[in-house]
């Protein structure tokens, strides 16, 4: 796609060409925003999400874009018509009885599962964040936010700095807000590290892996990543042992793989494409810029290999997504931001990105409640069981990678992996 910066979009948003939203200026070795055209609207990518090759094994990027529609330039004071709700989400996932058609603008049941932790682990602080998800619950029928069930904690102990960009705060708002919608009996708490360095990041993944150990169990979601590089493997050791905590982590946003989802104990959250006719459900393909594909360097762990089908596909190198949820920005997820971005006001904004499918896959993985004893336990309970229609729903239409590199098929592929839940039954 021909991806082109939002000069003709920016008198809606308040913002500038060259130094965004509202005219926050960033140094001049740091990414812009980027945006792309699809049917309907504008597809802006963040300063935070910005993937570059300089990165790799310094710095993540963030892994959330979204939607300006053609119809609504503005910043809405309600969530976007046509951007998926928890209870559109819930339908079509099966956590509820689902409705025919599972209409964004008709179904109301909302997921009830959840307990002890879901911890978000990302960069910079958001300062808005309990205000955020106050309103998010609240207009979507979600339990109350109180501090039993939500908490902001600081890596360091010292509140970090906010993203001049506001880029890695809308992360933070779509995350927090997904993990509450699909596991609303669970204590989310976010996690804010001092910045978005290897070292300040895996700061915070240790400090959010000892909070959820010692509530019993938990899921630790990183919607966060880079590309992959030499020496990746020795951080496998964050992730080692039991404890019963999980982790979660985006296969990115563009072509190829991303640490740390490679990683043989993380759980690969791949994205798919929520398709609607006239309002009505009908059906999942996979999401074009979906991350996915080969390791370079990760070895193909045992729950891969004990798998002929699969084994045969990767050969010696672990293979990702391990398992999918809607990501494509076009098919979004409401979340409401009002941290500021750029400069400017979000309010309520459709959000798409592999960042939606981290923490809901998290989520998901808490509401079905089995709190295995490690990342590599749950995989492989996984994919002893990844062929059971009645867990898992197969992705077979659609490409992904470079513009179709790979292609959807029956059974595991480098799109979606196995699929997409189907009620909480096998995770």
């Amino acid at each position: 796609m021909n991806r082109i910066r939002l000069a003709r979009y920016g008198a809606a948003f308040g913002m500038t060409a060259l130094t965004g939203w509202g005219g926050a200026v960033m140094a001049a070795d740091s990414p812009h925003e980027t945006s792309y055209r699809v049917n309907g609207g504008t597809v802006v990518i963040p300063a935070s999400s910005q993937a570059r090759a300089e990165d790799a094994g310094i710095r993540a990027h963030s892994n959330v874009r979204f939607m300006v529609s053609d119809s609504i330039r503005i910043p809405g004071t309600n969530p976007p018509t046509n951007a998926e709700t928890p209870a559109s989400l819930a339908c079509v996932y099966s956590f509820v009885t689902p409705v025919s058609g599972c209409a964004i603008a008709s179904v109301t049941a909302v997921p009830t599962g959840g307990s002890k932790l879901v911890v978000i682990v990302d960069a910079y602080d958001d300062p808005t964040a309990t205000n955020d998800l106050t309103v998010y619950s609240k207009q979507f029928g979600l339990p109350a936010v109180t501090t039993s069930n939500f908490e902001v904690a600081y890596a360091t102990g010292t509140k970090p700095a906010q993203d001049s960009t506001g880029g890695w705060e809308l992360e933070e708002s779509l995350d927090i807000e997904m993990a509450h919608a699909m596991a609303p009996g669970a204590k989310v708490i976010l996690m804010e590290a001092a910045s978005s360095s290897n070292a300040d990041l895996f700061t915070a993944v240790t400090a959010a892996t000892k909070l959820a150990a010692s509530a019993g169990g938990g899921e630790v979601s990183m919607s966060w990543g880079e590309g992959e590089f030499s020496g990746e493997t020795s951080y496998e050791s964050y992730f080692d042992g039991g404890s019963n905590v999980v982790f979660v982590a985006s296969t990115g946003d563009s072509a190829g793989t991303i640490f740390p989802s490679v990683l043989q104990n993380v759980i690969g959250a791949g994205g798919t494409t929520i398709t609607r006719k006239s309002g009505q459900y009908a059906g999942q393909t996979t999401w074009i810029d979906g991350g996915g594909g080969s390791s370079a360097d990760v070895s193909i762990p045992n729950y891969q290999s004990a798998i002929k089908k699969i084994a045969k596909i990767l050969g010696k190198y672990r293979g990702v997504p391990d398992f999918s949820f809607d990501a494509n920005p076009a098919s979004g997820v409401a979340v409401y931001d009002t941290t500021k971005y750029n400069g400017g006001v979000v309010d309520w904004i459709a959000v798409g990105g592999t960042s939606v499918a981290s923490p809901a896959l998290a989520a998901i993985l808490n509401s079905a409640g089995s709190f295995a004893a490690s990342t590599e336990a749950e995989l492989t309970k996984v994919y002893n069981g990844y062929t059971s229609t009645a867990n898992w729903t197969d992705i077979k239409l659609g490409t992904c990678g470079n513009n179709g590199g790979a292609k959807a098929k029956k059974g595991w592929d480098f799109c979606t992996g196995i699929g997409v839940p189907n009620g909480y039954g096998g995770k």
